[in-house]
């Protein structure tokens, strides 16, 4: 198997859909697929306005491949553990917003894979985990900091220690996933939702992928004082004012209640 057939990449208009496609492993992350997938988020981030990751088979990813962990040096760990945390940065701190669809595993890396992307679908058949603890290693892929900020420290303390699965439903719950859907359908859903956000206008996008985490972590008084210049530096963009425009004259379509 070659690097390009073990992430999949394909353009469907302005989004990419990126496909981890090892599922005789559960679409573990070897040290081949990592790097594929590094050259693959680039690539969108050039081509797409949106994208999409998700995985072939009965799984979206089991987590790390532990059979090339094992050989690994204390040095050679650290250079393996930050070469994650860069190329999953690049989707969380890129130009362009990523959707997970997740389905079966989504499991140690790979919900630090998940947990990197913006917003994450999960289908019915999706359980969460992050088994570390048990094997006696520790998350490396920026799980500490990104899965602890979504489901909180206690929770995934919990996880680690006992190995402890989560569903879809209660993943939703704790903030692991945005959606939860029939089975089968995370994938059609989440390109979905990444064709309506690739429809947004490039600098809203930008500075809501951009501004909003920073923002997050800024004391309250200089949150909203970056959210002053924030919102000025897009609204007086020349897409803004096409986009408001269209508002005032009724040639945009107006927000409805979503059950009406």
């Amino acid at each position: 198997m070659t690097d390009s057939d073990i992430v999949l990449y394909e353009l469907d208009g302005n989004v990419a859909i990126i496909t981890l496609n090892r599922p005789e492993k559960r679409n573990a992350v070897s040290d081949r697929l990592i790097e594929a997938l590094g050259t693959v988020v680039a690539r969108a981030q050039k081509e797409a306005k949106a994208a999409v990751i998700c995985g072939e088979g009965k799984h979206f990813c089991a987590g790390l491949d532990l059979a090339e962990h094992v050989k690994r040096s204390p040095i050679e760990g650290v250079h393996h553990s930050r070469l994650w945390h860069a190329i999953f940065e690049t989707i969380e701190g890129g130009a362009i917003p990523f959707f997970s669809a997740l389905h079966g595993a989504v499991v140690g890396g790979g919900l630090e894979l998940a947990a990197s992307t913006h917003i994450r679908v999960a289908d019915s058949s999706t359980f969460f985990a992050l088994p570390e603890g048990t094997r006696g290693i520790f998350v490396g892929g920026g799980g500490s900091v990104k899965v602890g900020r979504l489901c909180g420290v206690a929770r995934m303390t919990d996880m680690m220690l006992t190995g402890r699965t989560v569903s879809a439903e209660l993943g939703e719950s704790w903030n692991l996933c945005q959606y939860v859907v029939p089975e089968g359908t995370a994938r059609d859903f989440a390109i979905d939702l990444a064709r309506k956000a690739a429809q947004n206008a490039e600098m809203s996008n930008y500075a809501i992928l951009q501004a909003l985490p920073r923002i997050a972590d800024m004391a309250r008084s200089d949150g909203l004082f970056v959210e002053s210049f924030v919102a000025s530096m897009t609204q007086t963009s020349p897409e803004a004012e096409e986009r408001l425009n269209a508002f005032l004259t009724k040639k945009a379509a107006r927000l409805a209640h979503p059950d009406r």
